[in-house]
């Protein structure tokens, strides 16, 4: 399938690693012309420079200028993105209970208001040009909340009632915003989240592990590269119709419809 993105500009946020770093790779696979970003510029240049044609851009996104910076950066590489990819690490596993409210300014920080600034800069564009997607990367607690992941729960279902609120807004002009949510897939991100559920159980990580995928019907953790070819097809012009929707990659996780 093609999916009419050759050419176009892709930004990736916190594409050095994991999920971001697979969608990096499958768009510039694609042909878009990607940058890379993270807060480790050497190792986004290094990423880049294995790509067809990219970029790679050190930026701290939670800094108050870093949004402006990497959008400005992306400009003078290639142009105004046409795809915006959303994406930022998770916070640190944790009871409801335990929260306290400087958790959750950072969690908001990190999840959602780098993301809206992000969206302002890029999006005034998109609509001009009658062309854009934003997608973001979620989790499935946005359709389930997790156990002992209460400020990635919170932080999440904050942005995913933004986007879809923006995803009415725009659709009109062209522009689909999306959100893509993983269950357990083979990243660094779930491998800590194991060892935190491990020391919370008083189990080792391996017995903790096999728990988990016990839960899933697909019996077996995701691949990156499955997750990235979603994340890439939701931000081609075949899927110019799905708009304001979360769509889970979750090997059957979540039960409900």
């Amino acid at each position: 399938m093609d999916l009419g993105i050759a050419g176009r500009t892709a930004l990736v946020c916190a594409s050095t690693g994991g999920l971001g770093r697979a969608i990096a790779e499958q768009l510039a696979a694609e042909g878009a012309r990607t940058v890379v970003c993270g807060r480790r510029e050497a190792l986004a240049k290094q990423i880049a420079a294995t790509l067809p044609r990219a970029v790679g851009v050190g930026v701290d996104l939670l800094a108050d200028d870093g949004p402006a910076e990497l959008f400005a950066a992306t400009v003078a590489a290639f142009a105004a993105p046409d795809i915006l990819v959303l994406n930022g690490p998770g916070p640190r596993p944790g009871a409801a209970a335990d929260i306290g409210v400087d958790a959750v300014d950072a969690a908001l920080d990190a999840l959602v208001r780098q993301h809206v600034r992000l969206v302002s800069h890029a999006l005034p564009v998109m609509r001009r040009r009658r062309w854009g997607r934003i997608l973001a990367v979620g989790s499935s607690g946005v359709a389930a909340p997790l156990p002992n992941l209460a400020l990635s729960n919170l932080g999440r279902a904050a942005l995913a009632g933004y986007l879809k609120t923006l995803a009415t807004e725009v659709a009109a002009d062209g522009v689909t915003v999306n959100m893509l949510l993983p269950g357990r897939i083979e990243t660094e991100r779930t491998a800590a989240v194991d060892a935190a559920n491990a020391r919370r159980g008083g189990r080792t990580v391996a017995d903790t592990r096999e728990l988990s995928i016990a839960t899933i019907p697909a019996r077996r953790y995701g691949r990156p590269a499955e997750f990235a070819a979603t994340a890439a097809f939701l931000c081609g012009a075949p899927a110019s119709y799905i708009t304001g929707t979360a769509l889970r990659c979750d090997g059957g996780l979540v039960r409900s419809l």
